[in-house]
């Protein structure tokens, strides 16, 4: 039996095991539900060991776990290819907008219906599946091979960075390939060169010791709510351009090339702005929408709060204000110096009669762009062409996905992302699916990489 036959031989058994594991509720950002992630963990040590993986472990950090696993007999001569994926999920809240419950794993319509299923439950099963397809049919691997999951990508993996470092000899690898990620369509490829990064900050200004009569001190001390907007309207202009000096020093500009290939990948602004109910696009001057989108950095106001927001009027002066600001950062930014740049421009343009703080927020990550040639993404460029009979297009996305440039930073190894989850699977919203043609496409096409890998 070849690895094609096997894996349509074993196809119903995948597909309830995908179910089973979407079943854990795995949700790191939730403090009890920390015994239900390190049970996933644990779901995928047991998972691994039956697909051939030795040497496999959960390994505690110091928030939620991650799994490491291997297959490492192919030779001095074949390259080591770290495998990554995630097994925590984001919370299901709000329950009521899902048509089944959210850990109950309902199939229907040949999809899984459940929290994780697409995001990255059924992504991080298909480098197993495939690897388990491989050994059972020709009792090896092409390549050698290590598989590292983790538990805390949905939340930013605040506790990685010291694991990674601490375990850079055993998850040295010579290529790493993500399974978190997606495609563009059902019958249309992409291939994912970047990754934007992340920075925010919470900015406080404060005026009085307390809230004031308005009537009794209107005119005569300065408002914090006021004042906060000032600082805000200057922070970027109508033409989109953030005003932060220094923000732009380090960014990497489009080349042509960039441009172009951006061009080439379907966009209809109109039907986008129909689907956002939106009354135009905004973004910054000089760039097409979907530029903005992947290829340039961004700030943006995330929450605003002050004052009296209940029925009727309040006429008070407030003593505090806030907001929170969060930037998305492209290469070669880095998050530690456009924080220090922002912080520094706000703190700047304080007004007369209020004090002004800024505290960093946590879920910072660096900026992701495969450079070109890169080995491992030609790679999967040329599995993806095969899979789906016509070339990926290349894509940047405003997201970010941390482990990337955490393991950029300690193995030295820019990562590719082949992954087949498509936009309209709900993730991270109620009734998030997987479609099981998605599934079946994943394992087909891991088993063709590695051994394209090996060859």
């Amino acid at each position: 039996m070849n690895w094609e036959d096997y894996l349509s031989a074993n196809q119903n058994r995948f597909v309830e095991e995908l179910r089973d594991l979407v079943r854990i509720p795995s949700v790191s950002a939730k403090p009890e539900h920390m015994p239900d992630v390190e049970a996933a963990g644990e779901w995928v040590v047991t998972r691994l060991k039956a697909a051939g993986a030795e040497n496999v472990a959960m390994y505690p950090t110091a928030g939620h776990p991650v799994v490491y696993g291997d297959w490492l007999h192919a030779g001095a001569d074949k390259p080591t290819v770290l495998l990554y994926g995630h097994f925590d999920v984001q919370p299901a809240e709000p329950f009521d907008l899902w048509d089944t419950p959210p850990f109950e794993a309902a199939l229907r319509d040949d999809r899984i219906y459940g929290r994780g299923a697409s995001d990255d439950k059924g992504g991080m099963m298909t480098p197993i599946i495939a690897a388990e397809a491989l050994l059972k049919t020709t009792g090896k691997l092409p390549v050698n091979v290590k598989f590292f999951f983790e538990g805390q990508e949905e939340i930013g993996s605040p506790t990685l960075a010291p694991f990674i470092n601490a375990n850079s000899k055993m998850l040295k690898a010579d290529m790493i390939i993500s399974a978190d990620g997606g495609q563009w369509s059902e019958t249309e490829p992409n291939l994912l060169l970047g990754l934007k990064g992340l920075v925010g900050c919470e900015v406080t200004v404060t005026g009085a010791r307390s809230d004031l009569h308005s009537g009794m001190h209107g005119g005569g001390v300065a408002n914090a709510l006021h004042g906060l907007s000032q600082i805000i309207a200057e922070l970027k202009g109508r033409d989109g351009r953030i005003n932060v000096p220094g923000f732009y020093e380090d960014v990497i500009d489009l080349t042509v090339e960039d441009r172009e290939a951006i061009a080439r990948a379907p966009f209809d602004e109109s039907e986008y702005i129909d689907e956002l109910g939106v009354p135009d696009v905004f973004g910054e001057e000089g760039y097409s929408t979907r530029e903005n989108l992947w290829a340039r950095p961004t700030l943006e106001i995330n929450g605003l709060w002050g004052g009296y927001q209940g029925g009727g009027i309040k006429t008070v002066l407030p003593r505090e204000a806030k907001a929170k600001i969060t930037c998305r950062l492209v290469a070669n930014q880095t998050p530690d110096k456009i924080y220090a740049l922002l912080k520094a421009h706000i703190e700047s343009l304080t007004p007369k009669g209020l004090r002004v703080s800024v505290e960093r927020l946590p879920g910072n990550a660096d900026p992701f762009l495969v450079p070109n040639g890169h080995n491992a993404t030609a790679a999967v460029n040329e599995v993806l062409k095969e899979v789906y009979g016509r070339d990926p297009y290349i894509v940047r996305t405003g997201g970010s996905i941390p482990v990337m440039t955490l393991l950029l930073k300690e193995l030295g190894v820019h990562g590719a992302v082949m992954a087949f989850g498509l936009d309209d699977e709900n993730i991270h919203a109620p009734n998030e699916f997987y479609r099981l043609s998605s599934y079946r496409n994943g394992q087909i096409a891991y088993c063709k990489l590695l051994e394209r890998l090996g060859a």
